[in-house]
């Protein structure tokens, strides 16, 4: 059993597979059981996977994960079944393309809009605008209507950073991880327009509030309510611990995760069936980033498509290191050497070389 991991640097997941009996090859290696890439994949690789072979991506899971698709998905499926049966992303617009609408929009609604780059990650380019002109018509952008009344535990904001794996498209076949990460601002939160500019009250992202020196790490992962980054299951109970229906909130949750992939099922399955030569051969593992607003109704920020499994806490590792476990369990895996592969596609044969009681391609979890 091998694998390969191309364009990130995950240790973590290298860790698991090794101690699983997986073996590393050569990120040029095509003898692999199991690749890991930290970005798309071009459809001439994807085409070239042997039956056993699997990959961390499907074809044009961009249209999920790009901010700009995502929001053009949704918006496609509203006008499809009707606005209130898709309505967790705020009022978006597409810049430049879109700004007359905005113009229009604002004119109903003074904002504020969070403005994003379609394509950056861990809070790079975000500001909040409050006028039309604070807002470049020169670059591609997204701005939607910001969440002005976000829940807040002890003043301060937070958004969830939910994992869930998608194993197949068509049938779709969804699966939510039980836990997450609740990630707080180091600011507490102020809703007035002075203080817009302050990122660290505004953005939850890990990589801007750790710069902050008000940032608290959490240093024992047992104890999962403390700091700026807590477990899902730690906030859930704070909450149901203050009166909410946690139990309605998860189920609201989970309803946002189905429509957001359902969105985009059409177009990931016929990409699938262009390019995935076997069904079996490819999965994902998107980071779903949520937040709540004060009426307990959640909002679908963005989707990752390869979300950090850095551990930079106890909590993350112990967190994170379930989660790849259940995933590479869930996912299986045929135990089969990779280097026999050439004997498979020279030979006519190839098909029956591993049928019979004494076939070593029997199914089984990599963990």
């Amino acid at each position: 059993m091998a694998f390969k991991i191309i364009k990130t640097d995950c240790k973590l997941l290298k860790t698991i597979l090794v101690s699983h009996g997986f073996h590393e090859t050569h990120p040029n290696s095509s003898d692999f059981n199991l690749m890991w890439t930290g970005s798309h994949l071009k459809p001439y690789v994807l085409r070239s996977l042997s039956e056993f072979q699997k990959v961390n991506h499907f074809p044009r899971s961009y249209e999920l994960t790009r901010k700009d698709r995502l929001y053009k998905n949704v918006q496609r499926l509203q006008q499809l079944k009707g606005v209130k049966h898709f309505d967790f992303v705020p009022p978006t617009f597409i810049f430049p393309a879109e700004f007359q609408e905005f113009c229009t929009y604002y004119l109903k609604d003074k904002g504020p809009f969070i403005v994003k780059p379609i394509a950056s990650s861990r809070g790079r380019g975000i500001f909040i605008a409050t006028h039309p002109d604070q807002i470049p018509l020169d670059d591609q952008l997204v701005v939607c209507k910001y969440v002005a009344n976000p829940l807040v535990v002890d003043g301060f904001k937070f958004d969830l950073r939910i994992y869930v794996a998608v194993t197949s498209y068509d049938p779709l076949v969804i699966y939510m991880y039980e836990e997450g990460l609740a990630r707080f601002a180091t600011v507490k939160y102020q809703a007035a327009l002075r203080y817009s500019r302050n990122q660290c009250m505004h953005l939850t992202n890990y990589s801007v509030n750790k710069k902050n020196q008000e940032y608290v790490q959490n240093d024992d992962a047992d104890v999962e309510d403390y700091g700026n980054k807590w477990s899902l299951g730690a906030l859930l109970r704070y909450l149901k611990s203050e009166g909410h229906d946690t139990s309605a909130l998860m189920m609201r949750l989970e309803d946002v995760i189905v429509k957001a992939i359902l969105s985009v099922e059409m177009p990931i399955a016929s990409a699938c069936k262009m390019f995935q030569p076997h069904k079996g051969n490819c999965f994902e593992l998107y980071g779903f980033d949520i937040i709540i607003d004060d009426t307990l109704r959640p909002w679908l920020l963005e989707v990752n498509l390869s979300p950090s499994l850095a551990c930079d806490s106890p909590l993350d590792f112990k967190i994170k290191c379930h989660m790849l476990s259940d995933l590479l369990s869930l996912v299986g895996f045929v135990c089969h050497d990779p280097m026999l592969r050439q004997l498979h596609t020279t030979s006519g044969r190839a098909t029956a070389a591993g049928s019979g009681s004494g076939s070593r391609d029997s199914p089984v979890s990599a963990a």
